[in-house]
């Protein structure tokens, strides 16, 4: 599988955010705190280069404590700030005018030497398609200024959004990569809806998220759908196991169609709301050991 998903707008948005950059101090990378690899686009670091930056480990209330616990570590020892977020109810977010003042703090120092004092920061966000920019923006600014919303792709044009008279921020549209090289990437981002969901088979994408509970979190599937997995054999078919995990929640929660068949369809889109919802629990499904690799 090589899924491949690069509207127009995503060239645009490059070459916007290697123009602006002239215009910012400081970079926000906004990520999703349960998939750190996935939801990172490589072509970022390269745009950015050495210009400040803060991670953002957003939705990290639905992370995995303990991971969110060794990213933070990993970015930091980059040289990266890090801030943990949940920008839906706006935990965390009330640190980001702090943490980024610490992170130019030596910038700011010489901004005094030369008489500016109160001179604004001035930080571009930016971030994979769903990651929660817009609705970051709108808690810092205590009102919706940038559009959010559930669809990729929702916010387009460059947004100037000034919290106060010491901080303005730089809203960019979400910016994929061409084409997934890993396929693990493509599957983690429709897993949490940063991609559109018809870019693949419902099912087919049930049936692998299915794979990756089981593996790394078996108890939210015996808690969640009363199924216990038992571990995938090597060179057992992914899919095929993934397909009788389904098959199993859709036999406990009654989910038939006519003829009593089990209605695994409607069993893979309610996996796919319950794990965005949250209802799954906590989850990290990368690890930083794993690598930043794979686009």
């Amino acid at each position: 599988m090589n899924i491949q998903w690069y509207p127009g707008h995503m060239t645009k948005t490059r070459r916007q955010i290697e123009a602006d950059l002239g215009q910012v101090d400081m970079v926000c990378e906004i990520i999703d705190a349960r998939i750190p690899i996935s939801s990172r686009n490589p072509d970022i670091d390269t745009l950015v280069g050495s210009k400040p930056r803060l991670i953002v480990l957003n939705r990290a209330d639905q992370a995995d404590p303990e991971a969110n616990r060794l990213w933070g570590d990993h970015f930091r020892a980059k040289g990266y700030a890090v801030l943990e977020t949940d920008a839906k109810t706006g935990k965390g977010v009330n640190r980001f005018a702090a943490t980024s003042r610490e992170l130019l703090r030596e910038q700011i120092e010489k901004w005094r030497a030369k008489g500016l004092v109160g001179r604004p920061i001035r930080a571009m966000i930016v971030g994979v398609p769903n990651v929660g920019k817009s609705t970051f923006i709108n808690q810092i600014a205590k009102r919706k200024s940038a559009k959010a919303g559930d669809r990729p792709g929702v916010t387009r044009g460059k947004q100037w959004v000034t919290v106060d008279q010491g901080l303005s921020l730089l809203d960019t549209p979400g910016i994929l990569w061409p084409k997934f090289e890993d396929e693990r990437v493509g599957l983690h981002l429709a897993y949490t809806g940063a991609v559109k969901d018809d870019i693949m088979d419902v099912e087919t994408l049930a049936c692998h998220l299915m794979d990756d509970l089981a593996l790394r979190y078996p108890r939210a599937l015996e808690e969640r759908y009363k199924i216990a997995p038992n571990p995938r054999q090597e060179g057992e078919d992914i899919v095929a196991y993934g397909y009788a995990l389904l098959q199993d929640a859709a036999a406990k929660r009654g989910f038939r169609i006519s003829g009593g068949e089990l209605d695994t369809e409607r069993m893979a889109h309610i996996l796919l709301d319950e794990l965005r919802g949250g209802k799954l629990g906590r989850f990290t499904l990368e690890v930083p050991e794993e690598g930043e690799k794979g686009k």
